[in-house]
């Protein structure tokens, strides 16, 4: 036991449920190994974790650029006619749009 690479013993506690479900993935991935996979796991293993109040934030957004889309719409239909105004507003929209998946993507990444 003195000539032990690794010193240190961590132990933990799981379930049942957890038991079973960290033997599937054990199995998925050919391992048999249960200290090894833990090992793995813990070191190399990553753990994503999502904040989807971002994606709230960008749906209301994404939700106001449409009400403007319909509001040029309907006056376009109603008049016949394209102003200049409503124009540069659907330029600004396309803009607020390309800010809002640039802004989508540097969340992701």
């Amino acid at each position: 036991m003195a000539n032990r690479v690794r010193k240190h013993m961590i132990n933990f506690y799981v379930d049942d449920d957890e038991l079973a479900a960290i033997r599937l993935k054990m199995s998925k991935m050919n391992m048999t190994n249960q200290s090894l996979y833990m090992r793995k796991m813990a070191l190399e293993g990553r753990i994503i974790r999502v904040d989807y109040s971002v994606f709230n934030d960008i749906a209301s957004s994404i939700s106001g650029v449409s009400r403007n889309i319909n509001q040029i719409a309907k006056r376009i239909n109603a008049t016949d006619n394209i102003y200049a105004e409503d124009m540069q507003q659907i330029e600004q929209t396309q803009e607020n749009i390309w800010k809002l998946l640039k802004k989508i993507l540097s969340k992701l990444l």
